[in-house]
């Protein structure tokens, strides 16, 4: 039984934030929960988690689904090690990290995926690869912020479908003796299955 100071953390998607090790380069507590959504965790599937930031999709991915697997690719040597720490405290030592950056490092991974998330670096070239390495019933999840990476999802929305959705989330903090609801960045979210 755990003792009174011990942490509860719920196996489902939508672990608090501070449950991570980050350098702010994380998918946010709400954002993941949708995102997760969409990945579709299922026993015994590949997750490629591209532009891996601190690995928070891939680390609960593997938390939803214990036979899963998942690979968390990131180019930014301290963010590695960040996935490597997030990994070992939230109990999935078994999540590879690679060191690299997409497009280019994307024929290191183990194929073919399952599911793809692609939050950091998004490109048309990385979501054309991505796409390609799925099998069938696969499913793509990336999640932007930037206009050029909204223009990628676009484009890529516009020749492959899917659907878009922008997710945007606001939280209450103090503004002076009150408190106001603080708006985050809103993100545009692609969701497409692979036929």
């Amino acid at each position: 039984m755990a003792g009174p100071s011990a942490r509860i953390l719920p196996r489902i998607a939508g672990l608090p934030d501070e449950a991570f090790a980050h350098d702010g380069q994380i998918t946010k507590r709400e954002v993941r929960a949708a995102t997760l959504a969409r990945l579709m965790p299922l026993p015994g599937q590949l997750l490629w988690d591209v532009g891996a930031g601190a690995g928070s999709i891939a680390v609960e991915w593997l938390r939803a689904e214990p036979s899963a697997r998942a690979v968390a690719l990131e180019r930014n040597p301290a963010r590695l090690r960040l996935i490597h720490r997030n990994a070992e405290i939230l109990g999935v030592p078994e999540l590879k990290i690679v060191a690299g950056e997409a497009p280019r490092a994307l024929s290191e991974l183990p194929a073919p995926p399952d599911a793809v998330f692609v939050g950091g670096g998004i490109s048309a070239e990385t979501l054309g690869q991505c796409w390609r390495a799925l099998g069938p019933r696969g499913r793509l999840v990336a999640n932007a912020v930037t206009l050029e990476a909204e223009r990628a999802l676009l484009d890529f929305h516009a020749v492959a479908g899917g659907e878009l959705t922008r997710i945007a989330v606001e939280r209450v903090e103090p503004l002076g003796a009150h408190a106001a609801m603080k708006p985050h960045r809103s993100v545009l979210q692609l969701a497409a299955l692979k036929p």
